[in-house]
């Protein structure tokens, strides 16, 4: 079965459909909150969980620095 345009229309007019009668979107009273009171606690563990990872690839790139530090001065003492 190929999917023609018309086809398309009806199968969107079909599921349209099913939602029902929808109120209009000015008729609903929503609740207005500030961005701060929202998801506030999660950026911040995100931040510290980046700041943990950033710590913990510090000390690997410091350890592997360290390591091309000694094999560079055993190399130019072997020269």
């Amino acid at each position: 079965m190929k999917l023609t345009s018309k086809l398309l229309k009806q199968i969107i007019e079909e599921e349209v459909a099913k939602f029902g009668s929808m109120d209009d979107v000015e008729d609903v009273e929503a609740e207005e909150v500030d961005a701060d009171e929202h998801g506030s606690d999660k950026a911040l563990e995100k931040k510290i969980d980046y700041i943990k990872a950033l710590k913990i690839e510090e000390s690997r790139l410091r350890d592997r620095l360290k390591k091309i530090v000694e094999t560079r001065s055993r190399v130019l003492r072997s020269i």
